[in-house]
């Protein structure tokens, strides 16, 4: 990353000094080196956020925040996997839809299928 794309990317009021940029776009070449394929390009994003949320905010708000968001991640993840358990042992069942064909659909390895019907 450039300088000048890191100051495109903050924005005008991004309240940092000199040094403190020149920290920040160590961080951002690190931060490329550590996500280098392009699938990355969110994970960098990511990183580099909260690099930067780090010198401008207070590290306890910003942990707090984000262990939060992860919390409610999970919780939603859990939720999405009961309610799609419940779903394929009733279109399964009823023979509405295949193991394989549901798997597919949910985005879920057909052995979790299997396993939600008992049949693992």
């Amino acid at each position: 990353m450039q300088r000048f794309e890191l100051a495109a990317w903050l924005g005008d009021d991004h309240g940092l000094t000199d040094d403190q940029m020149d920290e920040l776009l160590r961080t951002a070449d690190e931060i490329e080196e550590q996500y280098p394929d392009e699938d990355d390009r969110d994970d960098r994003e990511a990183a580099l956020t909260a690099a930067y949320r780090l010198m401008v905010e207070a590290p306890e708000d910003l942990v707090a925040e984000l262990a939060a968001a992860r919390t409610a991640a999970r919780i939603a993840e859990r939720k999405a996997l009961v309610a799609l358990r419940q779903v394929a042992v009733t279109r399964i069942g009823n023979g509405d839809a295949t193991e394989a064909g549901f798997a597919q659909q949910a985005g879920i390895d057909r052995m979790a299928v299997r396993r939600w019907l008992g049949k693992r």
